[in-house]
C-alpha cells in the first residue's frame, strides 16, 4: 500500500500533519480494538504495527500508513485490532478531525477512501 501522503502536494501534506496531535506510543500498545467505535485514527510516522482480526495477523503496516480510517470512512465498528510491534511515532486524529480533513483536502479524502476500500477488499 502506498504511503497516504504520497498523493498529496507538499502544502496539503503539511495541513494533514498539522491537523492532528503527534504522539509516541510504546511497543505492545493496542491503540485500536476490534469491535470498538470508530473514534480515532493514526498516521504512522515511524514504527510498525500488526493488524489483527480475531487474533490472527492480517497485515503489517508502517510509516506512511493510516490505521483506523476504514471504520470512520465506512461508519462501522472496528473490523480489526492494531498492536504496535515497535515504539511508534504517530499523528492522532479524532474521527471529527479526519472527516473534516477529508472534506477540506480532497486528495487526502480520496486517499483515505481508497485505503479503506483496499482494506475491505483485501
Amino acid at each position: 500500500m502506498a504511503e497516504i501522503l504520497d498523493s498529496l502536494d507538499p502544502q496539503d501534506a503539511k495541513r494533514v500533519l498539522a491537523a492532528g496531535t503527534r504522539l509516541t506510543l510504546p511497543q505492545g500498545w493496542s491503540p485500536i480494538g476490534e469491535g470498538t467505535p470508530a473514534d480515532k485514527a493514526y498516521l504512522i510516522l515511524e514504527g510498525e504495527v500488526s493488524v489483527r482480526r480475531h487474533g490472527e495477523e492480517v497485515a503489517r503496516l508502517g510509516a506512511g500508513n493510516v490505521v483506523g480510517e476504514s471504520a470512520i470512512v465506512n461508519h462501522t465498528l472496528r473490523s480489526a485490532s492494531v498492536v504496535s510491534l515497535t515504539p511508534l511515532k504517530v499523528v492522532h486524529f479524532t474521527s471529527e478531525q479526519l472527516e473534516r480533513l477529508a472534506d477540506d483536502v480532497p486528495a487526502f479524502g480520496e486517499a483515505l477512501r481508497s485505503a479503506a476500500a483496499e482494506r475491505i477488499e483485501g
